[in-house]
């Protein structure tokens, strides 16, 4: 960490210093050790701690961020992000320090609201880790991005109205087929809702940046909801698939949660087409299907950087962790014959994988999301009860992979408000967990109450989004504003 201190100090600062050493002598020289910066006593040396707590929050910060919604999450007490790790404490928070590389727009701030800063930074709802990253150009990047809005950047009340949408959708998706076709699996998204408005506010601001298609791949949790609120399935049809009545000789025979789907979807900068690939119970193995697609519609476009297709992959907790397919993909991503300009992967992480809530019983590093580290791709956990903090992630991946052309990770924090499906009793295996998630309320509620607060919506207009949205459902028609008919592109 102290090649992190050389590189947050300024090249003049250290050249001073050094001047300072030179004109004390040999033997005061020898006395101050190797460290140049203690030359000018201890002002200079709390100059140093101040940018090594710096560079703490930014490799550790994820580590107490508030990232779990039911706050069940025992995060270790990592001592580096303390004041008094550095030999700095609340005496100093009126000291002004130079704050290096920390990208606030400012030079120096007083310790206290450097410190403030720092954990709003980097101990809120999203933890990043980034610091893995050797090159310096996609850090200083990141940093940028993150620290210069200290993780939230004002959002405009059309953004949140629409994020609120996304909401109600989810929720409300998920409530209709559970009073109307009661017991039937269907996989629910409920606990991970912010998965709806985070893909249609991905893919609404990928066709923004001049892309063409996106194809997605993903399991069965929660792709009915995104068959329906995102690709804009037909709401009658899936209704009748779980009434039995669809033809089976019309597709391939599998269950309605492993259908595919394909649609074209408005954005600002056009249509873009989208594609939900087809997926086998084998939950991972659609990853390289996935890749291989969007490989072919870019070599079909004639396009070398990857920047008119968008695949976007989604996974569980423990299937990212636990299926080798996933380590493969990864590792062909940056060779030449398979690269696609990078993939936005998403982890709808339940923290519970089908059963098994303990991390020393399901694998064998803190993070689900360890494994994207071999390809030092920058990884944003999130807790998703805050999907303002959700959203701004999933632009910034997206920019980052835009820009750099490499894989990038979201960790969606959530929980699974029923079993692994809904015929399953979830008590018996994890009562904590569950007795935590009974109480809690559904994102909607949340956030509505949210903007209600900050005077955003009035709680009439939240009710009138969910009857809309229920009427909708029994009038059978397509509930996704931005769907449209397919063209060929």
């Amino acid at each position: 960490e102290v090649e992190g201190v050389a590189v947050e100090t300024k090249h003049s600062q250290v050249r001073d210093q050094f001047r300072a050493l030179a004109a004390l002598g040999p033997a005061a020289r020898a006395g101050a050790g190797a460290v140049a910066t203690q030359a000018s006593g201890s002002g200079d040396e709390k100059q140093v701690k101040v940018l090594q707590l710096i560079n703490a929050y930014r490799f550790r910060g994820h580590q107490h961020a508030n990232l779990d919604p039911l706050e069940l999450w025992k995060q270790p007490r990592v001592r580096d992000l303390e004041l008094s790790h550095h030999n700095l404490s609340e005496s100093d928070f009126d000291t002004n320090f130079n704050v290096g590389s920390y990208a606030v727009g400012k030079e120096t701030l007083p310790l206290g609201e450097l410190f403030k800063s720092l954990n709003r930074t980097y101990c809120g709802s999203i933890g990043t880790e980034y610091m893995h990253i050797t090159d310096t150009d996609q850090k200083r990047w990141l940093q940028h991005r993150i620290e210069s809005v200290q993780a939230k950047p004002e959002i405009s009340r059309d953004e949140k109205v629409s994020i609120l949408k996304g909401l109600v959708a989810a929720d409300g998706m998920e409530k209709y087929l559970g009073a109307k076709f009661p017991g039937a699996k269907r996989f629910s998204l409920e606990g991970g809702d912010a998965l709806v408005p985070m893909l249609k506010g991905l893919i609404s601001h990928a066709g923004t940046k001049g892309t063409k298609e996106v194809v997605i791949g993903m399991a069965h949790r929660g792709r009915i909801n995104t068959l329906v609120n995102v690709l804009g399935k037909n709401p009658s049809v899936l209704f009748d698939e779980f009434a039995g009545k669809h033809d089976d000789s019309l597709g391939a025979g599998d269950v309605k949660y492993h259908a595919g789907y394909s649609s074209d979807f408005a954005t600002p900068g056009g249509n873009l087409h989208l594609a939900l690939s087809f997926n086998p119970s084998h939950l991972e193995i659609v990853n390289p299907v996935v890749i291989g697609s969007v490989r072919a519609r870019l070599d079909r476009r004639g396009c070398t950087d990857g920047s008119v297709v968008l695949p976007i992959t989604i996974h569980g907790d423990s299937a990212i962790a636990g299926q080798g397919v996933v380590q493969e993909t990864f590792n062909m991503s940056q060779t030449r014959g398979f690269q696609v300009g990078g993939t936005v992967r998403i982890v709808i992480n339940n923290q519970v994988g089908f059963t098994t809530s303990k991390t020393e019983d399901t694998r064998s590093t803190q993070y689900c999301t360890d494994i994207a580290k071999m390809v030092q791709a920058p990884i944003f956990h999130v807790n998703s009860d805050d999907p303002e903090a959700v959203l701004f992630v999933t632009k910034l991946a997206l920019d980052y992979r835009n820009q750099f052309k490499r894989d990038v990770v979201i960790d969606l924090v959530c929980y699974r408000r029923h079993g692994h499906n809904e015929a399953d009793e979830p008590n018996a295996t994890q009562p904590l967990m569950y007795q935590k998630i009974k109480k809690h309320p559904v994102p909607r509620q949340i956030y509505a109450e949210q903007l209600i607060a900050e005077g955003s919506i009035q709680a009439h207009e939240v009710e009138k989004l969910i009857s809309e949205y229920r009427a909708a459902l029994d009038h059978g028609a397509c509930v996704v504003e931005e769907w449209r008919p397919m063209t060929e592109h």
